[in-house]
This record gives C-alpha cells, sequence and structure tokens, in this order.
C-alpha cells in the first residue's frame, strides 16, 4: 500500500465519522457519502472510491465505531454483499 493510499484510507474513515456525526444518532450513511465528501473533483471519479470506502467502514467497525446494516439491521461486515449503510453502534 502507498503512502497516498494510506492517506486516502484515514481520510474516509474521518470523513465517515465526520459525516454520522452531523446526522442524528438515529441516522445512516452510504459509502458512497464518504466517497464523494473525499474525492476532490467535480466529475464521478468519487466511485473509485467506494470500494475504499466499504474497507473503511469495515475497519472502523473492528475498532467498534461504527455497524454496517443491510435492510436497516447490522450484519457481519465480512459477509456482506451489495448495498450497505453506515450507523453508529446501537
Amino acid at each position: 500500500m502507498t503512502d497516498s493510499e494510506r492517506r486516502t484510507d484515514r481520510r474516509l474513515e474521518r470523513a465517515i465519522l465526520e459525516l454520522l456525526e452531523r446526522r442524528s444518532p438515529t441516522s445512516s450513511i452510504c459509502p458512497s457519502d464518504a466517497a464523494r465528501a473525499v474525492y476532490e473533483g467535480d466529475d464521478d471519479g468519487w466511485r473509485a472510491l467506494m470500494e475504499p470506502a466499504r474497507r473503511a467502514a469495515r475497519r472502523l467497525v473492528t475498532a467498534g465505531e461504527v455497524e454496517i446494516t443491510q435492510g436497516g439491521r447490522p450484519v457481519d461486515p465480512t459477509r456482506t454483499h451489495g448495498p450497505i449503510r453506515i450507523r453508529r453502534p446501537r
């Protein structure tokens, strides 16, 4: 992993936590919200940050900072497929 990738990973983790901080305690976000917050361009290049954003969310789950949900229920982040949401632990 390059230094640039590590910096992006940290920025994505911070973006997830900051986005959740600005929302109500029961709200969730999409990984795309973090990807868009971190991406510095005006085009759809944020899409390339989707998988890194999902990985950042998984690291935050491991740290106990967030939960990953599907259908409003927490799921095992190592077994998820398809769209996910990220929220504070409940």
